[in-house]
């Protein structure tokens, strides 16, 4: 079963949060949301787990009960043990209690913090948290998980084990939806929505949204203000039109999105922010 959202708009009081986003979420897929503070990622999640009434198009939500969250914040009870924070959660969600105990060994193990089921929440590296939220939030394997910046600020050890859970879990059959400003994680999914200030600047399979780049150069110096930003130690340049003298460059999603953001600027008459 797949879900989604049509035309979708949310607003609070006069601001307007997204605007006129729509996406089919593919089930048994690893979908990620991208873009910096005040896209929207967030919203569009919390629309997704009904905690946000939309003003306006359709949705496709899954039913809230078969649905794990895990949100941008501190995860758990910071006063409580790892093994606490599974416990409480069992218990609040009314889950069998044997059945509770088995699964938490099991995601204790999955997420390798058996050793620390007896430390504090507060205690645990921010990795280490993050890792107990994914626990916490697939306690009761639920069929549809949307995770709010999993990956953001943790170690880089940390960060590939939480994409190893949510991947393992999309193996499983899960429906995974998770937000990040990381497009070297988001360019691995199913496919990828990335939002601008609430709106869609591109939508769908990785691939091809790459493959739709033309116009991509590589540099040493930097071209038009408008149309170029820093890559590595060089410059990307994009000359839809041509630009002798430069040479193609292979095309990822970073620089896919940065060309979206220079395209809406070229529309809209408004800063890409790119540099």
């Amino acid at each position: 079963m797949s879900y989604g959202f049509e035309h979708l708009t949310v607003a609070y009081g006069g601001h307007v949060a997204l605007r006129d986003v729509s996406l089919r979420i593919p089930a048994g897929a690893v979908t990620a949301l991208v873009g910096g503070d005040g896209a929207g990622k967030t919203t569009l999640l919390r629309a997704l787990a009904g905690r946000v009434r939309p003003t306006g198009g359709r949705m496709w939500p899954p039913p809230l009960d078969r649905v794990g969250v895990l949100t941008a914040g501190p995860p758990g009870y910071g006063d409580l043990t790892v093994e606490e924070n599974l416990r409480f959660v069992a218990r609040v969600r009314g889950l069998e209690r044997r059945w509770a105990r088995e699964r938490s060994e099991g995601l204790l193990a999955a997420t390798r913090l058996a050793d620390a089921r007896g430390r504090l929440a507060d205690r645990l590296s921010g990795g280490m948290r993050r890792k107990l939220g994914f626990a916490l939030a697939t306690l009761h394997a639920p069929d549809v998980l949307l995770l709010d910046e999993p990956t953001t600020g943790v170690d880089p050890v940390s960060r590939t084990e939480l994409w190893r859970l949510m991947a393992g879990a999309a193996g499983s059959g899960n429906t995974v939806v998770f937000s990040t400003t990381y497009l070297d994680e988001a360019e691995r999914c199913a496919q990828v929505l990335a939002l601008d200030r609430g709106r869609v600047l591109a939508a769908g399979d990785p691939d091809r949204i790459i493959g739709a780049v033309r116009g991509l150069y590589d540099s040493a110096d930097r071209g038009p203000a408008q149309r170029s930003w820093r890559r590595g130690a060089g410059w990307r340049v994009w000359m839809p039109d041509g630009a002798p003298g430069l040479a193609p460059a292979e095309p990822d999603l970073e620089d896919a999105v940065v060309i979206a953001m220079l395209r809406r600027s070229q529309t809209t008459g408004t800063s890409a922010e790119v540099s």
